[in-house]
């Protein structure tokens, strides 16, 4: 029995051919018929017949079919042609029944003859492997599946049939080849190859007008079509044969052995869209010519980028570049490095050895002999070596020449840092104006331009990646009716993203599969949970949280994913502070390979652990600020640090804080989505020590804002009370001091109501302070009182200092600066025990103004500059402002006028940045009392209404009283 899909499906017993029943059961005996002898799995079948959308019968109706098929084969021999294996079937027939094994094995045969010197006999091999086929390949039978693997087939059908009559050119046949040629060359149009050959026979018959006319008609053909020029070698057979090259001309009549080819030009195709990248061109031509004309080594150049970013692109259109350069030719492979069989270097070593010229029969057999041999071949000479998606420096290092001037350039998604390189050029993204000039170049410069807004949206949910951008553009090229708003309404659905950015081959999700696959499990559960945090840049912390690993384990795990560019470092930190971030289209398909592969309770406890550190590390850097200071904690679990590398992560807690700012407005809102209530708002409340000293009022409000709601929906009282409490705080900096006495007594009463005398005391104490700003000062006095209390009995050192350093502003408002002074000092001792730089600076500050109160300015002066070394220490803007408005109050004190003015420049300065308005107010009474010393009451008074009306906008009595005392001082004087 003899089975033929080189054609129609054909089955033949003897003289016989059989009927082999509907499209189905062909497409069933098809499929098993290109993997005779191996094993068909049952979902390759269906996806066969079936496509994508399969009945929920494809599996009884493949059984069915292959019952069908055996019944029919089961009088033409001994047993069952098809065999059942668990996972599918295989057909069981001798290879040289089925026409395409015979037909790869004669082609086999004719280019073992080819090498061999033996031109004549490896045409007979051709020709009788030609001779299998019948017409096109599978003709008839319908499918993705099956026109994929019918087109395949036609391919290699038609390189054979162009090695046959390359060959017969050798021969000397070209006179009789030209009807075949012609034939052919109109047949495939879009083939470089069938248009030069029929361009040579006619040459050699004598006909150069017409070989020049198959040339220009081909060219049109192409730039029509497709927008490119003829390759290098076809442009260059045109300038031979308009130039009468004598070596075009026919071999002499006795020489039928194939002549070496002694310059290679292997490089694909220059694209005529290639966009943007000049810096990269430029370096890339640089080191390559640079290093060459140096003459010490090899020139070798590592273009490295992320999945699409159009390194292969930038390579080939350099080397073409470059070929003035090289003149002895340019080779070129694709590794297939980060696919699951990358190309062996021997069997690379042995393509280009063919092609430089060594016959198949003296190809040495070992690696280290042929890399020896190539090594030779290309000794003084210039050519160019183009190894393209290298995986490794092990598939590389034996396809480097020996010695210069050959050059080599490769491209890999690794950095390949192992290799002998003479530079690095790092492949990214284009800038939004080339991201959209390539999205007109492929879909059309009209429709962008009919579209600007629309094409820059397309460009940037592309994520500016060139092969994202290419597909999105063929597809609206192929979609004339379509409107670009069409495309990126689509594609605004993060869920159809990948699937929308695929369009004939071409296809993202593919691109990032090949890096995926080709890492280890830990690396590709990292990637997949790189997705789970909504965070903008992730640690190495973040990552151990994720892995659930050691630190050190899941850095180098973050440092593979960036060797392989599926992350990209962040910033110029390093070490502990190094971060990284995904690519959005990169994020996109982790979340796909997130959800399709670990189940839902793994993501829930990878999620846990990674904002459990998160809370962990936030709240140890509010006690390197605040020390072991009165806080209301919620149960929420913490993913606690090893203590040495806390201390390393968190050696600036606040530029910490800063730097994570981003990850912690992330983390608050992503806790309140996934319904962790409890450690969103322990998550806002412990970042306060940041938006409070760096004046981040948006990030404070917006934290507090959704922190709030998720206490309140899921009844946690608690957790709401610390969130109104802490938002009262925030009214205060705001200088809102209705609404922060709304929400301080509403947090009052909700934690008198769940018995947490802690935070009654921390809302009363608070209420306070808006009491003593309001002008009532007896009420604030016994509100401090009542916290006071509460805070001795919790044993609360910091909290105590807090209170004991606002008792102390009342009594100096009343007059008592040396039972302000005697307070102060038992608060600064309280503060230094308790280990609260932040309060101690306070408390500093306070002391600087009693002492000027007592008239000790000197006294006072180290006071203040105390204070003002701790906040410029910790980063916090206000308090150094306050700080240098105290130095600056004490040196008018002691008559220092300039020291004065440039204090209290600076703090006006500082304070405006900050858009504090308190702080503000006291700078310009400071400048209106130096004023006044210095003579100036005009000037005085213009700052003083300034410092007047800021006062009355913040409500703030006791400022204002002072204000107009001394505007009144310099009314006076100016009169």
């Amino acid at each position: 029995m003899d089975v033929g899909i080189l054609g129609p499906l054909e089955v033949t017993a003897g003289a016989t051919r059989l009927e082999l029943g509907g499209p189905r059961r062909q497409i069933v005996l098809a499929l098993l018929t290109l993997e005779a002898g191996r094993l068909v799995p049952v979902d390759r079948l269906i996806d066969a017949v079936y496509g994508s959308d399969p009945p929920p019968t494809a599996r009884v109706q493949v059984q069915i079919c292959v019952s069908a098929l055996r019944r029919l084969f089961a009088p033409y021999g001994d047993g069952p042609r098809i065999a059942t294996r668990p996972e599918g079937y295989l057909l069981r027939i001798a290879g040289e029944r089925v026409d395409l094994r015979r037909f790869e094995d004669q082609a086999a045969r004719g280019r073992d003859l080819r090498d061999a010197g033996r031109p004549a006999e490896a045409v007979a091999s051709y020709r009788s492997a030609l001779a299998q086929w019948r017409g096109p390949a599978l003709h008839g039978l319908d499918g993705e599946l099956i026109r994929a693997v019918a087109s395949r087939l036609d391919e290699q059908r038609a390189g054979v049939l162009e090695d046959r009559v390359e060959l017969e050119l050798e021969l000397g046949r070209h006179r009789d080849l030209i009807p075949e040629l012609t034939a052919l060359a109109e047949r495939h149009p879009l083939r470089e190859r069938p248009q030069g050959l029929l361009m040579l026979a006619l040459y050699r018959s004598e006909r150069q007008a017409d070989a020049l006319e198959v040339y220009r008609r081909a060219r049109r053909t192409l730039v029509d079509q497709l927008g490119i020029e003829p390759s290098a070698w076809l442009q260059r057979l045109e300038r031979d044969i308009l130039t009468r090259d004598p070596r075009l001309g026919p071999p002499p009549a006795h020489d039928h052995r194939l002549p070496a080819v002694t310059v290679p030009r292997l490089l694909p195709t220059d694209i005529a869209d290639f966009t943007g990248r000049r810096p990269e061109t430029a370096a890339v031509e640089r080191h390559l010519t640079a290093a060459g004309e140096a003459g010490l080594a090899v020139p070798l150049v590592v273009v490295s980028g992320r999945p699409g970013v159009g390194k292969t692109t930038l390579a080939v259109h350099v080397a073409h570049r470059l070929t003035a350069v090289h003149p002895d030719g340019q080779l070129f492979v694709d590794l297939r490095g980060h696919t699951i069989r990358p190309v062996d270097p021997m069997r690379v070593l042995e393509r280009f050895l063919r092609v430089l010229g060594v016959p198949g029969t003296m190809l040495p057999g070992t690696l280290d002999e042929r890399a020896e041999m190539y090594r030779h071949l290309l000794s003084g000479r210039r050519i160019l070596v183009v190894l393209d998606n290298a995986g490794d420096e092990g598939q590389v290092v034996p396809l480097l020449p020996g010695t210069p001037p050959s050059a080599v350039l490769v491209t890999s998604r690794s950095r390949l840092a192992g290799l002998p390189r003479t530079g690095h050029v790092e492949v990214g993204l284009l800038d939004a104006e080339h991201a959209v000039e390539l999205l007109s170049r492929v879909a059309g410069a009209e429709r962008v331009r009919e579209e600007p807004e629309e094409a820059a949206a397309l460009a940037g949910l592309c994520g500016r990646l060139p092969l994202a951008l290419r597909v999105a553009g063929a597809r609206l090229a192929t979609r004339p009716h379509w409107t670009l708003a069409q495309l990126v309404e689509r594609m605004e659905n993060e869920t159809r993203r990948l699937d929308e950015l695929d369009h004939g081959g071409l296809g993202i999700r593919a691109s990032f599969s090949l890096t995926y696959e080709g890492l280890g499990p830990d690396a590709r559960r990292l990637f997949r949970r790189l997705a789970l945090p909504d965070f903008p840049l992730v640690s190495g912390w973040a990552a151990a949280a994720l892995l659930d690993r050691p630190y050190a384990a899941a850095q180098d795990v973050l440092d593979t994913l960036a060797d392989a560019h599926l992350v990209e470092i962040a910033g110029e930190g390093r070490g502990l502070r190094s971060r990284y971030r995904l690519h959005d289209l990169i994020k996109v398909f982790a979340r796909e390979r997130l959800t399709a592969e670990e189940p839902e309770p793994e993501r829930d406890a990878a999620l846990e652990r990674v904002l459990g550190a998160l809370l962990f590390l936030t709240e140890e850097a509010h006690r390197s600020l605040y020390g072991d200071d009165a806080r209301v904690l919620s149960a929420a679990p913490r993913r606690p640090l090893p203590g040495p590398l806390t201390g390393r992560i968190l050696a600036e807690p606040m530029e910490w804080l800063e730097r994570e700012r981003g990850v912690i407005l992330a983390g608050v809102r992503q806790a309140a989505q996934a319904g962790h209530a409890g450690l969103a708002w322990d998550l806002a409340e412990s970042a306060v020590a940041l938006y409070e000293a760096r004046v981040h009022l948006d990030d404070w409000r917006e934290t507090h804002a959704v922190a709030l709601e998720a206490a309140r929906r899921a009844g946690d009282r608690r957790g709401e009370a610390v969130m109104l409490a802490s938002t009262g705080s925030l009214h205060i900096v705001e200088r809102r001091f209705g609404e922060a006495r709304r929400r301080l007594e509403d947090a009052a009463g909700l934690f008198r109501a769940v018995g947490d005398d802690v935070g009654e005391a921390l809302a009363v104490r608070n209420i306070a302070f808006v009491d003593r700003l309001g002008g009532r000062p007896d009420d604030a006095a016994s509100r401090y009182a009542r916290a006071l209390e509460t805070f001795r009995r919790a044993g609360d050192l910091v909290s105590q200092a807090y209170v004991l350093q606002s008792v102390a502003v009342i009594e100096l408002e009343r007059g008592d600066a040396e039972a302000a002074r005697r307070t102060l000092a038992e608060a600064l001792d309280l503060t230094r025990r308790g280990g609260s730089r932040r309060v101690e600076a306070q408390v500093l500050y306070r002391l600087g103004e009693t002492y000027l109160a007592l008239d000790r300015p000197d006294d006072a002066a180290g006071a203040f500059a105390d204070a003002l070394a701790v906040v410029e220490d910790a980063g916090d803007p206000i308090g150094r402002a306050f700080a240098l408005c105290g130095l600056a109050a004490a040196r008018l004190r002691r008559g220092r006028l300039e020291e004065c003015a440039a204090a209290l420049d600076d703090a006006l300065r500082a304070a405006v940045d900050a858009g504090d308005r308190l702080t503000e107010a006291r700078a310009l009474l400071g400048l209106g009392e130096l004023d006044l010393a210095r003579g100036e009451p005009a000037r005085a008074a213009g700052r003083l209404r300034r410092a007047l009306g800021l006062s009355r906008g913040i409500h703030a009595p006791a400022l204002e009283s002072r204000v107009l005392a001394l505007l009144a001082q310099a009314d006076g004087a100016g009169s």
